[in-house]
């Protein structure tokens, strides 16, 4: 229940949907005797909506996170293991199209497909079960792991974890499942502006792994100044970037993590 309630909280808290609420509050009003007031409310929605979609706020507030970890360096010693988060993949869209279905995510598992190459000894952890409640047809960690192998990925260098549907179950299923040893190396595959928050949940188990982001998004702070030419363009940023506040901000008020933002 506690999950299907911060999903709910979630969605009612991006700025699209409290945005459409004011806009659609004005025009409830404007049809009664307030409709002074409706007017007013409507013209500050729309003006919010123009301010939202159109300004670069969406990637400040994301870039903000997401230069928090800098790319990974490898430093002449290779990884003892590679844990890729779940988020990239659809499951149940996947078991009805009998193919691997990614989302605007999808680097997390390209990212874990270059690396098992790269690094041929590293074990792979696929931590992601499946986020919907209703249809549970199959986990990401399943269609994960079918896609590495097609890819010609070992079978028994896979590992997967596939109870999870956030991030701190993320990482609260994973240590106990790998047991990892004092002095592995260990890296954490997940979104650039996700890594904060991935991060200080992982240390708040004490494994402590080191961050290699992907799926940045931006180009970095130049994009801090560029307004977006489509309203749904600056929405979606947004809505990314304040859903993930939220969660840094809500992890550390809960306890599950002990930084309230963590760095490296």
């Amino acid at each position: 229940m506690t999950y299907l309630a911060s999903k709910i909280f979630g969605f009612l808290v991006t700025p699209s949907n409290l945005v459409a609420t004011i806009c659609l509050i004005g025009v409830v009003l404007s049809l009664t005797r307030w409709r002074r007031a409706g007017v007013r409310v409507g013209a500050a929605g729309i003006l919010l909506l123009l301010v939202c979609g159109y300004s670069p706020l969406g990637n400040v507030l994301l870039l903000t996170l997401s230069e928090r970890f800098p790319a990974w360096q490898e430093n002449g010693r290779a990884p003892d293991g590679i844990i890729v988060l779940g988020g990239a993949i659809n499951p149940d869209l996947t078991a009805v199209r009998g193919a691997p279905e990614m989302n605007s995510s999808a680097e997390r598992m390209t990212a874990a497909a270059v690396l098992a190459r790269r690094f041929p000894n590293a074990r792979i952890v696929l931590s992601g079960g499946n986020a919907n409640p209703f249809h549970p047809l199959s986990t990401e960690a399943e269609v994960g792991r079918k896609f590495l192998e097609d890819l010609g990925v070992a079978d028994d260098r896979i590992v997967m974890e596939g109870r999870s549907r956030t991030t701190y179950e993320n990482a609260e299923f994973t240590r106990p499942l790998i047991h990892p040893a004092a002095g592995e190396r260990w890296l954490l595959v997940t979104s650039a502006y996700h890594m904060p928050r991935a991060m200080g949940v992982f240390r708040a188990q004490g494994f402590n792994v080191e961050a290699y982001p992907v799926d940045w998004r931006t180009r970095g702070w130049i994009d801090a100044k560029r307004p977006f030419l489509t309203l749904s363009g600056g929405l979606g940023r947004l809505d990314t970037a304040v859903h993930e506040w939220v969660g840094l901000v809500g992890y550390r008020l809960a306890g599950r993590t002990s930084e309230w933002f963590p760095a490296p």
